[in-house]
């Protein structure tokens, strides 16, 4: 059984930084706006309640990275490289996981490595195979998906899957991550609130999402504070609403979601915001 000394927290939902903006605009097309968008981009722009966030987050890119926690006596290394851990008769609610690893400027980070872990349904690791065990690399756009089941519980533990998460080249991240809602959460010395996922109900199972902030320094590049090209009238500070339209560079985009621009949110940068046209 996993032990470490920690109090009790209450759960919270998780701050919310520009890196919501961000993935959705990778997810998103520019033809639409993110909340009618599926995919993992619909996950994690959503609260609990089902309530849009507001997109007006600050980010200040140096982003705090994601809490570690401890390996826990479980872990076996050689995991095999897989996206789905099912396996025929392998009883339990389907789960899937998926969001991004980012670095410290909110910019993804392709090719990290995400090595995971968990219990069975009835709260039993496979210390002999790899069952429920495998691993991944994020892809281009700095994304992953893993498809399994939610872990059950045993003696001392709230629900939750374990995690390495290695950028490139950069020290391993090993840590947990949580559910929400869950009566153990209390109780449970070692849960932190700032690992929960964002879980809702889908077809045939359970869908969760959670966005990894890895120690990596990151340039954060165009798109960046700086003199706007000719032809702009865009203007960071401007409160936009949809349907709203500006120029950048001599080009001309229409609003798709009302926010505060800011620098980094230029509307080449970010279609889940703009629309060219």
């Amino acid at each position: 059984m996993d032990s470490e000394t920690h109090s009790p927290h209450p759960e919270h939902p998780r701050h919310v930084t520009r890196k919501t903006v961000l993935r959705a605009a990778v997810a998103a097309t520019a033809a639409f706006p993110v909340a009618l968008i599926g995919g993992p981009a619909l996950a994690r722009t959503l609260v609990t309640t089902g309530a849009a966030v507001p997109l007006t987050p600050s980010c200040d890119d140096g982003d705090d990275p994601t809490p570690d926690q401890i390996e826990g006596p479980y872990f076996k290394p050689n995991s095999p490289q897989r996206t789905s851990l099912l396996e025929p008769g392998l009883p339990g609610t389907r789960l899937t996981v998926t969001g991004y690893v980012f670095g410290r400027a909110c910019l993804p980070v392709a090719g990290a490595l995400l090595d995971f872990w968990q219990a069975d349904t009835d709260g039993a690791y496979d210390n002999t195979g790899f069952r429920l065990r495998g691993h991944q690399y994020t892809d281009s756009r700095g994304s992953f998906a893993l498809t399994t089941i939610v872990p059950g519980l045993y003696p001392g533990r709230t629900r939750h899957l374990h995690v390495k998460v290695q950028a490139p080249g950069r020290p391993v991240l090993t840590t947990q991550l949580y559910f929400p809602n869950e009566p153990r959460n209390n109780t449970d010395t070692i849960f932190d609130p700032r690992l929960l996922m964002t879980v809702r109900d889908g077809d045939g199972g359970r869908e969760a999402a959670f966005d990894f902030v890895v120690d990596v320094p990151q340039d954060p590049g165009p798109g960046g504070p700086g003199t706007p090209p000719p032809g702009t009238t865009w203007t960071a500070g401007t409160a936009y609403r949809a349907g709203d339209r500006v120029t950048y560079g001599g080009r001309a985009y229409v609003c798709l979601q009302a926010h505060t621009a800011q620098p980094g949110w230029e509307p080449p940068s970010v279609p889940a915001l703009w629309r060219a046209g």
